[in-house]
């Protein structure tokens, strides 16, 4: 391709919105533009490069056996609402009405729309295991886009849903997608830890996600030092020295409970700073509703210690489907909001949920369930009447902190980063709501088990930015560059635009992806955007290198260039852009 001939809007001012370099470097490289908050051109380079993170996806995809489809970005809600995710993703949806005013979405995500054009036409067990995937715009309202590709409202995604008669059916399928990731984003040059995760809106019971390590991202990484365990925030596990019971609560020598006044403090941090406590000695009471629960079963109290936090995902794990409740409606039942005390259990019908580090605190500060007062000296054992309120559960609710140890005992450290890709075991959620059945060799029909495996392509882009850059610009990797090679006439006229023009020539005859720079622009501008853009290897042809037989060959990571024959100028520049493309489809351990 010729640069005069393209469109590459290169810019040396920074965007004012742009806070992380990804979105930055984009913008100012010409990948992208923004058309409004989230939404987004992709211009000629971004579009190459997007495209070759495609192909790299759609050949482990085939690798494995995975089949390409194209379902509608604009789904029935009704799908939806056999499902329950209708509910589940509230304001996320893009919701429209057709001129017959039935209720349209555009697809987040399509769980719904493939198990039920599978339900069509798989019958039998002989037609499974069946895998199906898409690469597709997604479209998702939300509240506060932001970091360019990163948070935005119209995004492509890779969704691959899987569908089988047995559990070992799906493991088998599930290692190999987790295999064919770990090849995708090796080949695409991107660092990517597999983590166990939360399955989220999504639903199943097993789940991983692969993370980008950045200071950009906006996940957490929790990894053991001893390397045995890895898991984001809201999955992660620590240590515990074993099963609790509430019976296990440390007894103690006094039940008095004294109260003492706090105005205005309502928080963690003011209570401290008034009593002069640490918040170790603290029991943080938060209040949640079961949503779909009668209002007589709908309150669920968890307690933590004052200086952990509640893991919503580990509360749900036990509880069932949770969210925390309304203020307005929690006070009209009897809650104190702002000073609600774990023994509240003992004069309102709810459930009581306690941490198992939280159960082990006594002589605890925590709220008298009034306005404006706590009480000091709580203690589990001594103050929760388990004949009137039942037996409390006790299990890790809390998210890990620094301090943790893993499940084995290594100490935890923590990480940001990007989650690039994420694969589920969903189990029967999808099929069960929309009898998505199969018969078995004794003509018994089953419901289906499912996996669904999803990457983003336009965060493979942001992790690739992110984690290689300097203040010149990108530094792609070979496989994902727009072009692998740029050819930079000093001046292109004479011997040396014909000289240009026909290594240009013999390059792309042999395959290589080249970008000839004939503008009219001043040698320094023309260095300038090809490092801004990121291509691998840069060529410079000068009147006074070619009188002395030579070309100047440069790596976008060197730091100066180096000479080689303009004669062999194309079989060298051949092997050196061959050694730099990593390994093919399927290759789960070569590559460079």
């Amino acid at each position: 391709m010729l640069w005069s001939k393209t469109l590459i809007p290169t810019t040396r001012e920074v965007p004012a919105d742009a806070e992380i370099i990804s979105h930055q470097l984009l913008l100012r490289a010409g990948l992208i533009r923004r058309v409004s908050a989230g939404i987004y051109d992709w211009l000629p380079l971004g579009w190459k490069v997007l495209t070759k993170a495609n192909s790299i996806i759609r050949e482990e995809m085939n690798a494995i056996g995975a089949l390409e489809i194209h379902m509608p970005a604009l789904l029935p809600a009704d799908l939806w609402r056999q499902t329950g995710r209708y509910q589940d993703y509230g304001p996320l949806l893009f919701k429209v009405k057709d001129r017959r005013n039935s209720e349209m979405i555009l697809g987040p995500t399509h769980e719904e729309c493939v198990t039920e054009l599978v339900r069509a036409y798989v019958t039998s067990h002989r037609q499974l295991p069946l895998t199906l995937y898409q690469i597709q715009g997604k479209f998702r309202d939300e509240a506060r886009p932001r970091n360019g590709l990163l948070r935005v409202r119209e995004f492509f995604m890779k969704d691959a849903y899987s569908f089988h008669t047995s559990l070992e059916s799906l493991a088998k399928t599930y290692q190999d997608m987790f295999q064919a990731y770990v090849n995708i984003f090796r080949r695409c040059g991107v660092p990517a830890i597999p983590v166990e995760a939360e399955s989220g809106p999504i639903g199943g019971d097993a789940s991983h996600e692969f993370i980008c390590p950045c200071e950009a991202g906006e996940d957490v990484i929790v990894q053991s030092e001893d390397g045995n365990y890895c898991a984001n925030l809201e999955r992660a596990s620590h240590r515990t020295e074993g099963e609790y019971r509430f019976a296990d609560a440390p007894s103690v020598a006094s039940d008095n409970l004294k109260e003492i006044e706090t105005p205005e403090a309502t928080s963690i941090e003011s209570v401290c700073r008034l009593l002069k406590i640490v918040p170790q000695k603290m029991i943080k009471t938060m209040v949640y509703v079961r949503p779909n629960d009668a209002p007589g079963n709908r309150f669920v109290v968890a307690c933590v210690r004052g200086d952990h936090e509640v893991n919503e995902n580990k509360l749900r794990r036990l509880v069932g489907p949770v969210e925390l409740a309304d203020e307005k409606a929690a006070r009209e039942f009897g809650f104190a909001i702002g000073y609600v005390g774990p023994h509240i259990v003992n004069s309102l019908p709810v459930t009581l949920v306690v941490d198992a580090d939280a159960l082990m605190v006594t002589e605890a500060t925590t709220g008298a369930n009034r306005p404006f007062w706590h009480v000091t000296n709580f203690s589990f054992s001594a103050h929760i009447d388990r004949e009137r309120a039942g037996e409390p559960l006790v299990d890790d609710i809390r998210l890990v902190a620094p301090g943790d140890c893993s499940p084995s005992g290594s100490p935890l450290k923590f990480s940001k980063g990007i989650e690039l890709g994420h694969v589920f075991k969903l189990g029967t959620k999808y099929t069960d709501a929309l009898g998505a059945v199969y018969a078995d060799d004794k003509q018994i029909n089953h419901s289906m088990i499912m996996g669904c495996y999803g990457i983003g392509p336009g965060r493979i882009l942001v992790g690739a930015i992110e984690t290689s850059h300097d203040a010149d610009g990108i530094i792609w990797p070979m496989s994902l560059a727009p072009y692998e090679v740029v050819i930079t006439p000093v001046k292109f006229e004479g011997q040396v635009a014909q000289f240009s023009g026909e290594l240009y020539r013999q390059l792309v005859n042999a395959g290589i992806d080249v970008l000839l720079d004939d503008r009219d622009q001043r040698p320094g501008v023309k260095f300038k955007d090809a490092d801004l853009i990121g291509i691998p290897l840069r060529i410079v042809v000068g009147e006074k290198g070619l009188a002395l037989g030579q070309i100047e060959i440069k790596w976008r990571t060197d730091k100066s260039p180096t000479n080689v024959s303009a004669n062999s100028a194309v079989t060298h520049i051949v092997e050196m852009v061959n050694a730099k493309r990593l390994y093919p489809a399927g290759a789960a351990s070569a590559g460079g």
